[in-house]
């Protein structure tokens, strides 16, 4: 019961539940902007001022902590020397051999070289990938700064500390640009060489005695006429490449090797100085048989480079079909 002396009081309402008689359409346009508190979505200019300032401060005090954290660790870092090398690195000890040109990337898991050589727009694609490779070797030294960099060397004058070797492609013949790299002749030059490892230093086959029993015969000829005055370029990581059956034996023909059978070692140790330019070796196919599908395997030989095709280090598989 409530006294006469006594008033009602109306309950206060919920600021969370709708006022009575409010269209959803009319709360939705007050939740927007309240014209009687000035409030923009449920805050005044005030409070978006301080929210707003408060985040600011917690993300750029929280950047200043990341890009510290990130000066400090690039502090330890090397950009030339990496930090892990040889045994203590993903990559290992021993190299990969690749070879180029290789397939369109839509095939990129293949290994097939095929053209046929009575069609230049056929065979187009293949001499445009091997100068496209090449560009950097064809025009050495084409950044600013880099050519006092690069030196000719040889097996008696490797280059000083922090220099480079220069890998003259342009008189390679018959594998030069001029020459379509031979592949209109149906007689192709593919060029190989090795991935680079830090700090790798070959342990080459110079002693003819220890030569093994799966080297191929032609390549232990090679580097046993190499004994006596040529002696020093046995400091070299031997190539060889070869039918992989008899068949593909018997039909892919001679193989000449330019400008040597294989990778100097004045070029080893890679250290990352700038203008390096791996060492290749230009193969030329000089009279495969056509129409019939070859498969190709070439090595590097060096006591410390072991040979897996799986693994993909040592050696490398392709196939050349010439139609």
């Amino acid at each position: 019961m409530v006294s006469k002396n006594q008033k009602m009081v109306a309950p206060e309402s919920d600021p969370y539940l709708n006022p009575a008689n409010v269209s959803t359409n009319q709360s939705f346009k007050t939740f927007i902007y309240n014209r009687e508190t000035g409030a923009f979505m449920g805050r005044t200019a005030s409070s978006w001022g301080k929210i707003g300032l408060f985040y600011l401060i917690f993300y750029g005090v929280l950047a200043g902590l990341v890009a510290i954290c990130f000066w400090g660790f690039f502090q330890t870092l090397d950009p030339r020397i990496p930090r892990w090398q040889l045994e203590r690195s993903i990559i290992g000890t021993n190299p990969g051999l690749g070879f180029r040109p290789t397939p369109p990337l839509e095939n990129v898991e293949s290994t097939l070289i095929w053209y046929r050589g009575t069609d230049s727009q056929n065979y187009k694609y293949w001499v445009d990938s091997l100068q496209s490779f090449l560009k950097d070797y064809i025009t050495p030294g084409s950044v600013p700064g880099l050519g006092a960099n690069i030196n000719k060397c040889d097996y008696n004058q490797p280059p000083p500390p922090g220099k480079v070797c220069d890998v003259d492609v342009k008189n390679w013949q018959p594998c030069t640009k001029e020459n379509n790299y031979n592949y209109h002749k149906s007689a192709p030059c593919i060029f190989l060489k090795l991935n680079k490892i830090y700090g790798w230093k070959p342990e080459f086959y110079n002693d003819t005695d220890s030569l093994p029993n799966k080297m191929p015969s032609d390549l232990k000829e090679h580097i046993t006429s190499l004994k006596g005055n040529n002696s020093v370029q046995l400091n070299t990581v031997w190539v060889s490449c070869e039918g992989e059956n008899p068949a593909d034996q018997e039909n892919i023909g001679p193989i000449h090797y330019i400008p040597r059978r294989g990778f100097p070692g004045y070029f080893y140790p890679f250290e990352n100085s700038e203008g390096y330019l791996s060492p290749l070796v230009a193969v030329h196919f000089v009279r495969p048989r056509t129409g019939i599908l070859i498969n190709v395997e070439c090595k590097a030989w060096a006591k410390n480079i072991k040979h897996s095709r799986h693994e993909k280090i040592g050696a490398v598989h392709l196939e050349l079909m010439i139609d």
